[in-house]
């Protein structure tokens, strides 16, 4: 058996958090890592004491048809990253890593891709010094 590397360890740990997204287009999960330990974790789903949109049903990004990476001001859901610098707080993120793996919530492929724009202003202002997404699986 071939030991994962430590990126490929933590890009399973961040699909492992993706599966609790409540988003009914796409769950994306985040994991922290900040000298090989773990500071905090995120996934894509309502504010707290808010209602799900998988609870709800609904979507407001897919009633209007907004293609992915559109009208996020119409989504509902806090994203994945900010989530888990939120937990993880700007001290414990000063040079850590974060992985982010994105889901597809209707057929499970894989849809990872680099942070929006607005997420990526949250990760530099958080002092995060590198990012790691899945690789593509070749055919």
């Amino acid at each position: 058996m071939q030991r994962l590397s430590k990126d490929d360890y933590y890009i399973g740990i961040a699909r492992a958090v993706a599966a609790r997204g409540t988003c009914i287009r796409r769950n994306f999960g985040a994991v922290i890592v900040n000298n090989d330990q773990i500071v905090g974790t995120g996934y894509t789903g309502s504010p707290r004491g808010s209602v799900n949109c998988c609870d709800k049903g609904t979507c407001k990004r897919n009633d209007v048809g907004a293609a992915p990476g559109e009208r996020y001001e119409l989504c509902e859901s806090v994203h994945a990253e900010m989530n888990a610098v939120i937990n993880a707080g700007r001290e414990r993120c000063k040079g850590a890593t974060i992985y982010v793996v994105g889901i597809d919530a209707e057929t499970g492929e894989d849809v990872s891709r680099e942070p929006c724009e607005l997420c990526e202003r949250v990760l530099l202002n958080a002092g995060l010094s590198r990012g790691v997404i899945p690789t593509p699986t070749p055919y």
